[in-house]
């Protein structure tokens, strides 16, 4: 998908589509833990954070457990994203619920080009619009209005804006820090969140069975740690506008799990929207010479402590 000039560019892109394909086999794990919606959204950060702090200890040392305000507002609205898609589950179908929350490109694009007035090629609105014709396939006959389903609709629409300020605030916080960092602040700002929430909304975060805690234990490893952590890493190297497009690639990675895994088969439909998203991303992707985002390398476990000694003098 992109020139053998631009390896950063090209790593980037893969590790971005990685973490999508990752984070899509969320709904797999949620279907196997016997908590509630709230509870399983909890597990799911709380038990990343242990291997966040590993990764953020090794990777950068002391200073990575140092809260900044733009990984703190990733992670107040991660919580959002999986508060009210859940709310949106509940609500209203799933086909409903998926299709209004995969609108988030559409939110970041429009940030991009409005608030960050980043210019978008007519070959971006043009993968755009591929994309989203592709999620629309991929949900098939499924989505349908009902005015009785109109607040777990918008509970679907607020899912897609507040994802996509998670997405533009973990890509503004990798200006001035390692992904370790950003990831294991953000997960524990939203941990707490989560857990005010679920002793509010459910009756026990306790799981019932050894499935259901294993289901929890890899929601957080393969969704969070994998899925979000490599979604941090890829999006020091790649525009934001286009890095939206690559997580159509989760709708499409959940169809193809749960062919797989759930013996749910794919139709011919939904088969054609897998296409419309690939396509929309190779008409979509980057050119060479196209600069990407101004963002801080990630250190090697040897430099974290020089690195915290520069922080420390330059008063961040």
């Amino acid at each position: 998908m992109t020139s053998p000039s631009s390896p950063r560019l090209a790593l980037g892109i893969a590790t971005l589509t990685l973490g999508a394909l990752a984070m899509g086999a969320s709904v797999l794990f949620v279907r196997q833990a016997d908590v509630g919606p709230f509870a399983s959204a909890f597990w799911r950060v709380a038990l990343a954070l242990p291997v966040l702090a590993a990764w953020a200890a090794l990777a950068e040392g002391r200073a990575a457990f140092r809260p900044d305000r733009t990984s703190l507002l990733a992670g107040a609205f991660f919580a959002g994203d999986l508060i009210f898609w859940h709310l949106a589950i509940l609500g209203t179908t799933v086909a409903n619920a998926t299709v209004l929350a995969t609108t988030s490109p559409v939110w970041i694009t429009a940030f991009a080009v409005l608030v960050l007035r980043q210019k978008v090629s007519r070959a971006g609105w043009c993968g755009l619009g591929l994309c989203i014709l592709g999620a629309l396939a991929l949900v098939g006959r499924s989505w349908q209005f009902d005015p009785a389903h109109l607040p777990g609709d918008a509970s679907g629409l607020v899912t897609a804006m507040f994802f996509a300020g998670y997405f533009l605030a973990v890509s503004r916080a990798r200006v001035s820090r390692g992904a370790a960092a950003v990831m294991l602040v953000s997960t524990a700002a939203t941990a707490a969140i989560l857990f005010a929430v679920a002793l509010l909304a459910e009756p026990t975060l306790w799981p019932a069975s050894a499935k259901g805690a294993a289901a929890l234990v890899a929601l957080a490893l393969v969704a969070q740690v994998g899925g979000q952590g490599l979604m941090a890493v890829g999006l020091a190297s790649v525009p934001p506008a286009f890095g939206a497009l690559v997580f159509f690639l989760e709708v499409v990675s959940a169809a193809v799990l749960g062919a797989l895994l759930l013996h749910e088969p794919i139709t011919a439909l939904q088969a054609l929207g897998g296409l419309l998203i690939l396509g929309g991303l190779v008409v979509a992707r980057p050119r060479p010479g196209e600069a990407p985002p101004r963002s801080r390398p990630d250190q090697p476990a040897e430099g974290a402590a020089t690195e915290a000694g520069r922080s420390a003098e330059n008063g961040h």
